[in-house]
């Protein structure tokens, strides 16, 4: 009679390939896009590794070192099409809308991270080091261009933000109640899912930030320039 051979439970036995920080963090992400920052565990993670929980410890502290971890690796993976010869609008039209791209990769993860890392964008990161070279090249002074970057970066995470836990949706169907607001919905009961309007067209309103954005910096840069001629006269 063939002899059973017994395996060790899951998490004791020696793995085929030796845990790496690189390695945790991929799974960790993996479980991340399924389930959630809240959900995963250094348990479940060992698990998924088939490695003994407390073998984890050996390359990152805990949790919040693997999160971090998982977002620098993120955020490192940035890609984004560089269009050197184009005007500095187009091109930061299209770092933002490929941030954006990128956030809706990794739904769960960057929603955590835009509330809960407020360094998680690092001076050598792509994202970064692409949008300064963009603000400079709009002629931003030197001295400034990492505050206006840095606003650019914040506007455009709130946003995103908000686009990934819901609010932009409903923010945007609030009832308007300006002095031309329509008074077709004034007697409408105000808990009807029927009469409520439709959810926002969210590529439509990302374009619309980034224009707005723009026209901001572009109606700075224009005041700058018109003072300095008016002081050099």
């Amino acid at each position: 009679m063939e002899k059973k051979v017994r395996r060790p439970p899951r998490g004791t036995r020696k793995r085929d390939v030796p845990l790496t920080e690189a390695g945790i963090y991929a799974a960790a992400l993996r479980l991340i896009d399924e389930d959630g920052v809240e959900a995963l565990t250094m348990r479940k993670l060992a698990t998924a590794l088939d490695a003994n929980p407390m073998s984890l410890y050996h390359h990152v502290p805990n949790k919040e070192a693997v999160l971090r971890g998982v977002t620098r690796m993120v955020g490192a993976q940035f890609r984004t099409v560089t269009l050197e010869d184009a005007p500095w609008q187009e091109r930061i039209r299209l770092l933002a809308t490929d941030f954006r791209t990128l956030a809706h990769r990794h739904p769960k993860l960057l929603a955590y991270s835009f509330s809960h890392q407020p360094d998680f964008i690092q001076s050598n990161d792509p994202f970064w080091t692409t949008l300064t070279a963009i603000v400079a090249a709009a002629g931003v002074p030197q001295s400034e261009v990492s505050e206006i970057a840095a606003l650019m970066v914040a506007v455009v995470i709130g946003v995103l933000t908000a686009e990934l836990n819901g609010a932009l949706h409903q923010w945007s169907t609030l009832t308007s109640h300006g002095p031309e607001a329509s008074d077709d919905g004034a007697d409408a009961d105000p808990g009807s899912t029927s009469a409520a309007p439709e959810g926002p067209d969210q590529d439509y309103m990302f374009r619309l930030v980034m224009d707005t954005l723009i026209m901001g910096l572009e109606s700075r840069l224009t005041a700058g320039r018109d003072g300095a001629r008016a002081g050099g006269h």
